[in-house]
């Protein structure tokens, strides 16, 4: 599949792309990757501002963790899987410098338009080291041993294809290089898993439902339900190459964040 550049002039049409994203239970969540691709850009809007609310601002703290585990440095050529709207591929671009290069990569592209957007109000020099793509992230037309760093911030929950996306993560790194991926936790801890449910319930959904994105938000509980724990995640990495993973959890296990090296 082929990968499209968004580069400047943003351009108004591109040919529709379809991403295998992993189909879930749920009353929601779509069973065709057309249908999964309208939500996340229905959502985008939106997106940013609901992180703020839903996370009280941690959401931020989470990413920097997430960019800092990925190990990129002045310099650098780095990827960033899923980046949405873009949090995490500025803070690379940060990370990195004018120096540096960081490749943003997303399917929806509602959620690439608003990080265009950022990126061309932005006052930093750094930034203008980042391109944007519509793409697959289970099929990366990059080259092996492209990048320094690669990081995913809740993208890899909701893949069809985990073991595909982490063999080609590690493809694209150099050797020595790390992945870095944020989500979700699926814990083990009974509690855990009740408080996350009940919050999803009672805080998430009823919020959401007040802009008229019940529907769109309501997938995540199952999303989470059917995703790996952090021990199955460090096996799956390992599997498929990764010399080194360690799985950490954040925010007392609602939160979870992967590093694996190659």
């Amino acid at each position: 599949m082929a990968l499209l550049h968004l580069a400047p002039p943003f351009p108004g049409r591109l040919p529709p792309l379809s991403c295998k994203f992993r189909p879930i239970s749920g009353e929601y969540w779509a069973s065709q990757p057309s249908q999964r691709k309208e939500l996340f850009n229905r959502i985008a809007p939106s997106y940013d501002n609901l992180n703020d609310l839903f996370s009280l601002g941690q959401h931020r703290v989470w990413k920097r963790m997430a960019v800092s585990w990925s190990g990129a440095k002045d310099g650098d050529y780095v990827l960033d899987l899923c980046c949405g709207s873009g949090d995490l591929t500025f803070l690379l671009s940060e990370k990195v410098g004018v120096s540096g290069k960081v490749t943003g990569l997303d399917f929806s592209r509602e959620q690439l338009s608003i990080a265009f957007a950022r990126q061309q109000q932005s006052l930093k020099a750094c930034y203008n080291n980042i391109v944007w793509f519509e793409g697959d992230a289970l099929d990366l037309p990059f080259e092996d041993r492209s990048f320094d760093a690669v990081t995913v911030g809740f993208g890899l929950r909701n893949l069809v294809d985990r073991r595909k996306a982490l063999m080609d993560i590690h493809r694209v790194l150099k050797k020595d290089s790390r992945v870095s991926i944020l989500d979700f936790n699926k814990s083990e801890q009974p509690f855990i898993t009740l408080f996350q449910v009940w919050t999803l319930d009672n805080v998430v959904v009823p919020i959401a439902n007040q802009l008229g994105l019940e529907k769109e938000y309501s997938y995540l509980k199952h999303s989470i339900a059917e995703f790996a724990t952090g021990k199955e995640l460090e096996e799956l990495a390992k599997d498929v190459g990764f010399s080194e993973a360690k799985h950490y959890e954040l925010s007392g296990g609602l939160m979870g964040n992967l590093v694996a090296t190659r």
